[in-house]
């Protein structure tokens, strides 16, 4: 470990597009829900909440409306010790054009943005990279999510020809598949970092499956940043369902602690608006 260990960035993705209560009784859907699962996340160490919101029938939303009332809820909680990232994800159920345009109309501090659905090709990339530009002069911070080792081939060529008008654009790599419960491992990280210059750029991972706590002590190891919940995974290393997700990241920053990572100091929304998202 160095000297002075770069702090580890914890976000925390509570709940995701596909999951109900049925499928665990702690999945926090409404405003107050999510505001509860904040302020528990937030006292773990968590300064990012990737922030999903539902419609009236518990589905998957990009309404502007209901992304307000959660965002309020969850800053009367929180105040802003924490960010809120706020997803764009398609879901299969909105076009690019409607994903930008809820960023265009909500402004928030933060959101994640998927290159397959953003910019999937070399046919996109001009209405894309200018939104891109767009989230900069608005002062948005964006994270670009990458699903494989050959999107991350492509972004960085990108990112490398100054496509995101800064050489530091922040990235989360998924590992695994949500359509098929594909779980993700060590290898699927050693993939994403061989694909990539990961020293030129802040990278995090998140992983779906069992092996999620494993694999962010690996990222964590290497100097990425993890992001960890019920989105990607609800079950403790011993096999166990965890209670909530303030239990499942409590268990997984102690496997962390306790790892080749320890040493490195939790990072506080503070430090990550004036370190990362100030880069943008």
């Amino acid at each position: 470990m160095p000297e002075n260990p770069k702090p580890l960035v914890v976000m925390c993705a509570p709940n995701g597009a596909r999951l109900q209560k049925s499928d665990h009784p702690a999945v926090p859907l409404t405003a107050e829900e999510l505001a509860a699962c904040a302020e528990s996340v937030l006292r773990l160490g968590a300064s990012v909440l990737h922030l999903h919101v539902r419609d009236s029938q518990g589905g998957h939303s990009l309404d502007a409306g209901r992304y307000r009332e959660a965002i309020a809820a969850i800053r009367e909680r929180v105040s802003d010790r924490m960010i809120l990232q706020v997803t764009t994800e398609a879901f299969g159920m909105y076009d690019r054009r409607r994903q930008m345009a809820l960023v265009r109309e909500l402004k928030p501090e933060a959101v994640s943005v998927a290159m397959r659905e953003l910019c999937p090709d070399e046919a996109a990339e001009d209405e894309a990279g200018e939104f891109f530009r767009e989230l900069r002069d608005e002062g948005i911070w964006p994270q670009y999510i990458l699903y494989s080792a050959e999107e991350a081939a492509r972004f960085d060529a990108l990112r490398r020809a100054g496509f995101f008008g800064t050489m530091e654009p922040f990235v989360l790599a998924v590992l695994g598949r949500y359509r098929d419960s594909t779980e993700g491992t060590r290898v699927g990280l050693a993939r994403f970092l061989g694909a990539v210059s990961a020293a030129e750029f802040p990278w995090a991972v998140c992983c779906i499956g069992h092996f999620e706590g494993d694999v962010l002590c690996g990222a964590a190891e290497l100097g990425g940043h993890v992001r960890a919940g019920f989105e990607s995974n609800r079950f403790l290393p011993d096999g166990r369902i965890a209670d909530d997700n303030a239990h499942l990241l409590n268990v997984e920053l102690e496997m962390i602690a306790q790892s080749d990572a320890a040493g490195r100091p939790i990072a506080t929304a503070a430090w990550v608006r004036e370190n990362l998202a100030s880069k943008t």
